[in-house]
Order: C-alpha cells, then sequence, then structure tokens
C-alpha cells in the first residue's frame, strides 16, 4: 500500500529533503500554524549528519523557498544560507538531532488547537481511529519554564521524546518527529487535527474509548512510517502545484 522508498545519491536526498521541508512549511502557513515568528522544522542533512536544515527566523512559512532554508551546524552557526536561527528553535532541534540518530525531521508550532491541548497537560485518548496512530508513542513533556533556550531542558525535551514520535509540550504546543520530512510534517497535521476533535468531543460529552488491542492494531495499520508519507503526498503535489515557487 505505501511503496518502497526509492534509492537517491547522497546530493539527490539533500534535493528531496529541502523540497519537503519547504512545503511542509507552506502547508502549515496554509493550515495557520505560524504564529509571528514562532515555529520551527527542521531535516537532518545527509550529506552531513551533523547538520540540519531550518526554516530562517521571522520569515512567514508561506515565504520560503527551498533557496530561503538554512544550513545550521550543531553549534548554531550558519553554514549555508542568509538569515538567522530561532534561538529555541535552534535549543530543541540541535538536541533531538544529536541524541536520536535516526530522527531525520522534527516540527515545532504554535498550532492552535495543540496549544488548547498542551494546556490540559495530558496525552490524547484513543478516541478515534486517526488517534491511534499515536497510541503508546506519544508523551507529554511537564517540566514547562519558559521559553526553550537553555540546552539542558532541550536535551530534556530529547531524552523524553525517546520511543515516541510526539511530545505535547505542557502549556507549549505539539512536537512530532521521523524518520523522514513527510513524517515528521504528517504527524503534526494529524496531531493537531486529534486535539481539536477531543476538544470538540469533551466539550460534547462523555467520549467512549476504543480499547488497547484494538487501538494497537489501528495504530500498526496507520500509525507507520510508510502511511504517515504516503498521507502527505498529496498535500504536496497540491502544495506543489498551487506554489511552484517553492521549489527555486
Amino acid at each position: 500500500m505505501t511503496g518502497t522508498r526509492p534509492r537517491r545519491s547522497p546530493e539527490q536526498e539533500q534535493r528531496h529533503r529541502r523540497q519537503r521541508l519547504a512545503a511542509a512549511l507552506r502547508i502549515f502557513a496554509a493550515r495557520g500554524f505560524g504564529e509571528g515568528a514562532g515555529g520551527h522544522v527542521t531535516a537532518r542533512d545527509p550529506i552531513r549528519p551533523d547538520r540540519f536544515w531550518v526554516n530562517p527566523f521571522g520569515m512567514y512559512f508561506g515565504h520560503v523557498r527551498v533557496s530561503d532554508l538554512l544550513l545550521v551546524d550543531h553549534d548554531g552557526r550558519v553554514v549555508q544560507g542568509q538569515g538567522t536561527v530561532n534561538p529555541a528553535g535552534y535549543a530543541i532541534h540541535s538536541q533531538i538531532h544529536a541524541m536520536h540518530p535516526h530522527v531525520v525531521a522534527a516540527a515545532h508550532t504554535h498550532s492552535l488547537y495543540g496549544r488548547a491541548w498542551a494546556a490540559l497537560g495530558r496525552p490524547l485518548a484513543p478516541i478515534t481511529q486517526d488517534v491511534c496512530a499515536f497510541y503508546e508513542r506519544h508523551a507529554v513533556f511537564e517540566e514547562y519554564t519558559g521559553v526553550v533556550l537553555d540546552l539542558d531542558e532541550a536535551k530534556r525535551i530529547g531524552q523524553r521524546l525517546a520511543g515516541n514520535t510526539a511530545l505535547v509540550l505542557r502549556n507549549h504546543g505539539l512536537l512530532t518527529a521521523g524518520g523522514s520530512v513527510e513524517e515528521a510534517a504528517w504527524w503534526f497535521l494529524s496531531m493537531d487535527r486529534s486535539c481539536q476533535v477531543q476538544l470538540l468531543a469533551e466539550a460534547a460529552g462523555e467520549t467512549r474509548l476504543i480499547e488497547p488491542d484494538a487501538a494497537r492494531a489501528a495504530r500498526d495499520t496507520i500509525g507507520t512510517p510508510g502511511v504517515a508519507r504516503l498521507n502527505f503526498r498529496p498535500l504536496y503535489d497540491d502544495i506543489v502545484r498551487r506554489q511552484p515557487d517553492l521549489l527555486t
């Protein structure tokens, strides 16, 4: 159903990741995930895995092109591109990429429903088939102390991510990660929508939980990397057709 990932040279893979990263930012803009200068999505560089690509600090998600992306080293220096890096974005993403070699991409923005759910400080419940993708694969990071500028706190976020595809950062928002840009972006889109659904359902009445075995079965079907990439594909095709300048 999901197909296999094509073999690419490191240079081809770099281009692929940069194109998907720019597209993900445009898609996030269309969903209203931009909040001023906040928010950051990163992709590990396949040629220099100790470096990652990120959106420029202060640039509207909906304007980002492939050529606008910044390549940042582990010390926070911009080694390719013009612009500066969000300090909180560097702190969080540098530690995630350093601690989790399997993570290719990570996403964090101040989405509306993600922030609303984060204010409750609890994990999502298995109340729909779609949210089961995160069943036993997301956690709550409880330690809100302000804007994440301290590397020690960023390391704790990275540690909490271990074994998960997503975090609810209490009083802050959502963070997702994956083995490709497509995965990290799709998990963020799906998780924010799941937050919206649970907020609506709980406002309407008492929710009915999916049984654990059924939730795990659904997760093992729709919560795979291949399904995430498949779900991201039509969104990518649509945004590129409507906004082809993002590839420049």
